[in-house]
Protein backbone atom coordinates (compact mmCIF):
# COMPACT_ATOMS: atom_id res chain seq x y z
CA UNK A 1 0.00 0.00 0.00
CA UNK A 2 1.00 3.08 -1.04
CA UNK A 3 2.15 5.66 2.45
CA UNK A 4 -0.04 8.53 1.98
CA UNK A 5 2.85 10.74 3.82
CA UNK A 6 5.01 10.30 -0.01
CA UNK A 7 1.80 11.11 -1.63
CA UNK A 8 1.68 14.90 0.43
CA UNK A 9 4.79 15.46 -0.48
CA UNK A 10 4.26 14.85 -3.95
CA UNK A 11 1.07 16.80 -4.44
CA UNK A 12 -2.07 17.84 -2.97
CA UNK A 13 -4.34 15.35 -2.18
CA UNK A 14 -7.93 16.11 -2.61
CA UNK A 15 -10.69 14.73 0.05
CA UNK A 16 -14.01 14.08 -0.89
CA UNK A 17 -17.28 15.91 -0.41
CA UNK A 18 -20.72 15.75 1.19
CA UNK A 19 -22.49 11.98 2.16
CA UNK A 20 -25.07 13.99 3.54
CA UNK A 21 -25.79 16.25 0.63
CA UNK A 22 -25.39 13.39 -2.09
CA UNK A 23 -27.71 10.97 0.03
CA UNK A 24 -30.60 13.64 -0.20
CA UNK A 25 -30.90 13.30 -3.88
CA UNK A 26 -31.88 9.32 -3.30
CA UNK A 27 -34.91 11.05 -1.62
CA UNK A 28 -34.67 7.93 1.12
CA UNK A 29 -38.12 7.69 3.03
CA UNK A 30 -38.33 5.65 6.08
CA UNK A 31 -38.72 2.25 4.51
CA UNK A 32 -35.04 2.43 2.71
CA UNK A 33 -33.78 2.99 5.85
CA UNK A 34 -34.96 0.56 7.33
CA UNK A 35 -34.78 -2.24 4.29
CA UNK A 36 -35.83 -5.41 5.30
CA UNK A 37 -34.00 -5.89 8.53
CA UNK A 38 -34.69 -2.89 10.38
CA UNK A 39 -38.50 -3.21 8.75
CA UNK A 40 -40.43 -4.08 12.32
CA UNK A 41 -37.52 -1.01 14.38
CA UNK A 42 -39.62 0.47 17.34
CA UNK A 43 -37.57 3.63 16.94
CA UNK A 44 -37.98 5.77 13.39
CA UNK A 45 -34.80 5.15 12.10
CA UNK A 46 -34.86 8.60 8.77
CA UNK A 47 -32.35 10.52 8.93
CA UNK A 48 -29.90 7.98 10.62
CA UNK A 49 -27.76 7.94 7.62
CA UNK A 50 -24.54 5.94 9.05
CA UNK A 51 -28.26 2.96 8.73
CA UNK A 52 -27.85 3.13 5.32
CA UNK A 53 -24.41 1.16 5.29
CA UNK A 54 -26.85 -1.93 6.46
CA UNK A 55 -29.74 -0.75 4.58
CA UNK A 56 -28.77 0.97 1.03
CA UNK A 57 -24.94 -0.22 0.92
CA UNK A 58 -25.15 -0.05 -3.16
CA UNK A 59 -26.22 3.88 -2.73
CA UNK A 60 -23.00 4.47 -0.20
CA UNK A 61 -20.58 2.81 -2.73
CA UNK A 62 -21.75 4.57 -5.73
CA UNK A 63 -21.59 7.99 -3.74
CA UNK A 64 -17.65 6.89 -3.11
CA UNK A 65 -17.30 5.96 -6.16
CA UNK A 66 -18.49 9.54 -7.88
CA UNK A 67 -16.25 11.14 -5.49
CA UNK A 68 -13.11 8.88 -6.67
CA UNK A 69 -14.32 9.01 -10.31
CA UNK A 70 -14.69 12.83 -9.71
CA UNK A 71 -10.73 13.37 -8.55
CA UNK A 72 -10.35 12.54 -5.09
CA UNK A 73 -7.71 11.11 -3.52
CA UNK A 74 -9.49 10.39 -0.20
CA UNK A 75 -12.85 9.47 0.77
CA UNK A 76 -14.71 9.11 4.50
CA UNK A 77 -16.92 6.26 6.20
CA UNK A 78 -20.02 7.05 6.02
CA UNK A 79 -19.97 7.29 9.86
CA UNK A 80 -19.98 10.92 10.65
CA UNK A 81 -22.28 9.65 13.93
CA UNK A 82 -20.57 6.15 14.53
CA UNK A 83 -20.86 6.17 18.12
CA UNK A 84 -22.82 5.18 20.79
CA UNK A 85 -24.04 8.69 21.84
CA UNK A 86 -25.19 9.82 18.57
CA UNK A 87 -26.89 6.72 17.56
CA UNK A 88 -28.49 6.77 21.05
CA UNK A 89 -31.00 8.80 19.37
CA UNK A 90 -32.23 6.38 17.12
CA UNK A 91 -31.72 3.31 19.95
CA UNK A 92 -29.54 1.91 17.94
CA UNK A 93 -26.11 2.07 19.99
CA UNK A 94 -25.25 -2.00 19.95
CA UNK A 95 -24.66 -1.49 15.91
CA UNK A 96 -22.27 0.77 16.54
CA UNK A 97 -19.57 -1.68 15.84
CA UNK A 98 -21.15 -2.95 12.73
CA UNK A 99 -22.27 0.44 11.36
CA UNK A 100 -18.50 1.50 11.08
CA UNK A 101 -17.11 -1.95 10.61
CA UNK A 102 -18.84 -2.33 7.32
CA UNK A 103 -18.84 1.32 5.92
CA UNK A 104 -15.04 0.68 6.40
CA UNK A 105 -15.00 -1.87 4.10
CA UNK A 106 -17.29 -0.45 1.68
CA UNK A 107 -15.35 2.70 1.41
CA UNK A 108 -12.50 0.25 1.40
CA UNK A 109 -13.29 -1.44 -1.45
CA UNK A 110 -14.14 1.11 -3.76
CA UNK A 111 -10.75 2.70 -3.25
CA UNK A 112 -9.12 -0.62 -4.16
CA UNK A 113 -10.86 -1.01 -7.08
CA UNK A 114 -9.68 2.45 -8.28
CA UNK A 115 -5.88 2.14 -6.89
CA UNK A 116 -6.18 -1.33 -8.76
CA UNK A 117 -7.17 0.39 -11.87
CA UNK A 118 -4.66 3.50 -11.90
CA UNK A 119 -1.65 2.47 -9.25
CA UNK A 120 -0.43 5.77 -10.03
CA UNK A 121 -3.06 7.58 -7.99
CA UNK A 122 -3.51 5.55 -5.10
CA UNK A 123 -7.12 5.57 -3.59
CA UNK A 124 -7.24 5.98 0.73
CA UNK A 125 -9.77 5.59 3.08
CA UNK A 126 -10.42 8.02 5.99
CA UNK A 127 -12.40 6.91 8.85
CA UNK A 128 -14.86 9.84 9.97
CA UNK A 129 -15.21 10.52 13.08
CA UNK A 130 -17.86 12.90 14.18
CA UNK A 131 -18.01 15.37 17.20
CA UNK A 132 -21.35 13.56 18.61
CA UNK A 133 -24.13 15.62 19.69
CA UNK A 134 -22.83 16.36 23.23
CA UNK A 135 -20.00 18.83 24.19
CA UNK A 136 -17.83 17.90 27.01
CA UNK A 137 -16.88 21.75 28.22
CA UNK A 138 -20.21 23.67 27.80
CA UNK A 139 -23.63 23.12 29.34
CA UNK A 140 -26.61 22.80 27.29
CA UNK A 141 -28.67 24.31 29.75
CA UNK A 142 -28.30 27.96 30.52
CA UNK A 143 -29.28 28.00 34.53
CA UNK A 144 -27.07 25.42 35.43
CA UNK A 145 -23.59 26.31 34.27
CA UNK A 146 -21.90 23.77 35.78
CA UNK A 147 -23.64 21.06 34.08
CA UNK A 148 -22.12 18.60 31.56
CA UNK A 149 -24.13 16.02 29.48
CA UNK A 150 -21.21 13.97 29.15
CA UNK A 151 -17.69 12.95 30.56
CA UNK A 152 -14.29 12.80 29.07
CA UNK A 153 -13.96 8.84 30.07
CA UNK A 154 -17.63 8.45 27.93
CA UNK A 155 -16.37 10.27 24.90
CA UNK A 156 -13.11 7.90 25.09
CA UNK A 157 -15.11 4.81 25.49
CA UNK A 158 -17.49 5.88 22.62
CA UNK A 159 -14.70 6.61 20.79
CA UNK A 160 -12.21 3.72 21.26
CA UNK A 161 -15.35 1.38 19.95
CA UNK A 162 -16.20 3.34 16.96
CA UNK A 163 -11.96 3.73 16.17
CA UNK A 164 -11.32 0.30 16.49
CA UNK A 165 -14.56 -0.94 14.16
CA UNK A 166 -13.10 1.63 11.74
CA UNK A 167 -9.77 0.29 11.99
CA UNK A 168 -11.03 -3.68 11.53
CA UNK A 169 -12.84 -2.82 8.59
CA UNK A 170 -9.96 -1.67 6.89
CA UNK A 171 -9.30 2.52 7.35
CA UNK A 172 -6.02 3.85 5.80
CA UNK A 173 -6.38 7.12 8.32
CA UNK A 174 -8.76 8.95 10.89
CA UNK A 175 -9.88 11.72 10.45
CA UNK A 176 -11.27 13.66 13.41
CA UNK A 177 -13.23 16.05 12.42
CA UNK A 178 -15.80 18.88 12.55
CA UNK A 179 -14.46 19.42 16.01
CA UNK A 180 -16.68 22.17 17.90
CA UNK A 181 -15.20 20.80 21.36
CA UNK A 182 -11.41 20.25 21.58
CA UNK A 183 -12.16 18.53 24.43
CA UNK A 184 -14.30 16.03 22.71
CA UNK A 185 -11.60 15.62 20.21
CA UNK A 186 -9.37 15.58 23.26
CA UNK A 187 -11.22 12.40 24.01
CA UNK A 188 -11.15 10.50 21.05
CA UNK A 189 -7.53 11.19 20.38
CA UNK A 190 -6.67 9.48 23.89
CA UNK A 191 -8.71 6.64 22.44
CA UNK A 192 -6.64 6.33 19.26
CA UNK A 193 -3.27 6.43 20.86
CA UNK A 194 -4.71 3.93 23.50
CA UNK A 195 -5.28 1.45 20.65
CA UNK A 196 -2.27 2.59 18.48
CA UNK A 197 -0.64 1.29 21.96
CA UNK A 198 -2.62 -2.05 22.23
CA UNK A 199 -2.34 -3.36 18.92
CA UNK A 200 1.28 -2.17 18.25
CA UNK A 201 0.53 -0.12 15.38
CA UNK A 202 0.44 3.12 13.53
CA UNK A 203 -2.18 4.97 12.09
CA UNK A 204 -2.05 8.31 10.35
CA UNK A 205 -4.74 11.02 12.25
CA UNK A 206 -5.88 13.84 10.52
CA UNK A 207 -7.77 16.48 13.11
CA UNK A 208 -9.78 19.10 11.78
CA UNK A 209 -11.75 22.18 13.36
CA UNK A 210 -14.58 24.21 13.22
CA UNK A 211 -14.55 27.68 13.40
CA UNK A 212 -17.97 28.88 13.97
CA UNK A 213 -18.22 32.02 13.14
CA UNK A 214 -16.72 35.86 12.19
CA UNK A 215 -15.34 35.40 15.69
CA UNK A 216 -12.62 33.09 14.48
CA UNK A 217 -13.06 30.59 17.42
CA UNK A 218 -14.15 27.41 18.26
CA UNK A 219 -17.71 26.77 19.77
CA UNK A 220 -15.99 25.88 23.03
CA UNK A 221 -14.31 29.50 22.27
CA UNK A 222 -10.82 28.73 21.48
CA UNK A 223 -8.76 30.72 18.40
CA UNK A 224 -7.10 29.25 15.99
CA UNK A 225 -3.69 28.75 17.62
CA UNK A 226 -4.99 27.86 21.11
CA UNK A 227 -6.81 24.93 19.27
CA UNK A 228 -3.83 24.30 17.21
CA UNK A 229 -1.75 24.39 20.74
CA UNK A 230 -4.44 21.88 22.60
CA UNK A 231 -3.64 18.99 19.75
CA UNK A 232 -0.14 19.30 18.60
CA UNK A 233 1.24 16.74 21.37
CA UNK A 234 -0.33 14.29 19.42
CA UNK A 235 2.20 12.97 16.48
CA UNK A 236 -0.46 14.16 13.71
CA UNK A 237 -0.71 13.80 9.92
CA UNK A 238 -2.55 17.08 9.43
CA UNK A 239 -4.74 19.82 10.82
CA UNK A 240 -7.17 21.63 9.30
CA UNK A 241 -10.65 23.62 9.35
CA UNK A 242 -13.98 22.22 7.90
CA UNK A 243 -17.51 23.26 7.73
CA UNK A 244 -19.55 25.82 9.33
CA UNK A 245 -17.90 28.63 7.08
CA UNK A 246 -17.15 28.76 2.74
CA UNK A 247 -13.95 28.57 1.24
CA UNK A 248 -13.88 32.61 0.96
CA UNK A 249 -14.77 32.87 4.68
CA UNK A 250 -12.44 30.01 6.23
CA UNK A 251 -8.97 31.64 4.54
CA UNK A 252 -7.79 33.69 7.08
CA UNK A 253 -8.10 30.97 9.64
CA UNK A 254 -6.17 28.85 7.21
CA UNK A 255 -3.59 31.47 6.71
CA UNK A 256 -2.80 31.85 10.41
CA UNK A 257 -2.91 27.89 11.09
CA UNK A 258 -0.70 27.23 8.30
CA UNK A 259 2.00 29.87 9.21
CA UNK A 260 1.84 28.08 13.03
CA UNK A 261 2.06 24.27 12.28
CA UNK A 262 4.63 21.88 11.01
CA UNK A 263 1.36 19.06 10.24
CA UNK A 264 0.79 19.00 6.46
CA UNK A 265 -2.30 21.31 6.63
CA UNK A 266 -6.09 20.19 4.93
CA UNK A 267 -9.30 22.46 5.02
CA UNK A 268 -13.36 21.11 3.27
CA UNK A 269 -15.12 24.01 3.83
CA UNK A 270 -18.71 24.20 3.05
CA UNK A 271 -20.28 25.30 -0.67
CA UNK A 272 -20.07 28.91 0.36
CA UNK A 273 -22.85 29.91 3.25
CA UNK A 274 -26.57 28.84 3.37
CA UNK A 275 -29.56 30.76 2.27
CA UNK A 276 -32.43 31.55 4.39
CA UNK A 277 -33.65 27.75 3.74
CA UNK A 278 -30.59 26.27 4.92
CA UNK A 279 -29.45 25.52 1.28
CA UNK A 280 -25.88 26.12 -0.09
CA UNK A 281 -25.76 27.32 -3.82
CA UNK A 282 -21.55 28.15 -4.11
CA UNK A 283 -21.07 26.86 -7.44
CA UNK A 284 -18.40 24.72 -8.23
CA UNK A 285 -16.22 27.26 -10.28
CA UNK A 286 -17.07 29.80 -7.75
CA UNK A 287 -15.38 27.07 -4.89
CA UNK A 288 -12.87 26.62 -7.47
CA UNK A 289 -11.38 30.22 -7.60
CA UNK A 290 -11.95 30.47 -3.47
CA UNK A 291 -9.86 27.56 -3.26
CA UNK A 292 -6.88 28.62 -5.59
CA UNK A 293 -6.13 31.28 -3.77
CA UNK A 294 -5.52 28.98 -1.00
CA UNK A 295 -2.99 27.05 -3.69
CA UNK A 296 -1.60 30.46 -4.73
CA UNK A 297 -1.02 31.11 -1.19
CA UNK A 298 0.64 27.93 -0.45
CA UNK A 299 -1.41 27.36 2.21
CA UNK A 300 -2.52 23.86 2.11
CA UNK A 301 -1.54 19.78 1.69
CA UNK A 302 -5.36 18.05 1.55
CA UNK A 303 -8.19 20.10 0.45
CA UNK A 304 -12.17 18.89 -0.40
CA UNK A 305 -15.42 19.96 0.31
CA UNK A 306 -18.13 19.77 3.65
CA UNK A 307 -21.74 20.73 3.29
CA UNK A 308 -23.16 21.94 0.11
CA UNK A 309 -20.66 20.31 -2.05
CA UNK A 310 -20.76 17.42 -4.58
CA UNK A 311 -18.95 16.03 -7.31
CA UNK A 312 -19.22 18.47 -9.52
CA UNK A 313 -17.52 20.60 -6.97
CA UNK A 314 -14.18 18.23 -5.98
CA UNK A 315 -13.51 17.96 -9.51
CA UNK A 316 -13.71 21.70 -9.60
CA UNK A 317 -11.31 21.62 -6.90
CA UNK A 318 -8.85 18.32 -8.51
CA UNK A 319 -8.89 20.37 -11.84
CA UNK A 320 -7.10 23.35 -10.11
CA UNK A 321 -5.40 21.44 -7.13
CA UNK A 322 -3.36 19.47 -9.57
CA UNK A 323 -1.67 22.91 -10.95
CA UNK A 324 0.07 23.89 -7.74
CA UNK A 325 2.69 22.34 -5.83
CA UNK A 326 2.00 21.63 -1.97
CA UNK A 327 2.48 23.05 1.03
CA UNK A 328 6.31 22.78 2.43
CA UNK A 329 6.26 22.66 6.22
CA UNK A 330 9.00 24.78 7.78
CA UNK A 331 9.50 23.49 11.26
CA UNK A 332 9.24 26.73 13.11
CA UNK A 333 12.24 28.23 15.06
Amino acid sequence: MSNIKDELQKRILVLDGAMGTMLQQYSFKEEDFRGERFKDYPSPLQGNNDLLSLTQPEAIAEIHAKYFEAGADIVETNTFSGTTIAMADYDMENLVYELNFESAKIAKQVADKFTKENPEKPRFVAGSIGPTNKTASLSPDVNRPEYRAITFNELRIAYKQQVEALIDGGVDILLVETIFDTLNAKAALFAIEEIKEERHIDIPIMVSGTITDASGRTLSGQTVEAFLTSISHIPLLSVGFNCALGAQQLKPYLQRLSNETEFFTSAHPNAGLPNAFGEYEETPKQMQQYIEDYLKDNLINIIGGCCGTSPAHIKAIAEVAKNYEPRKIVIPA
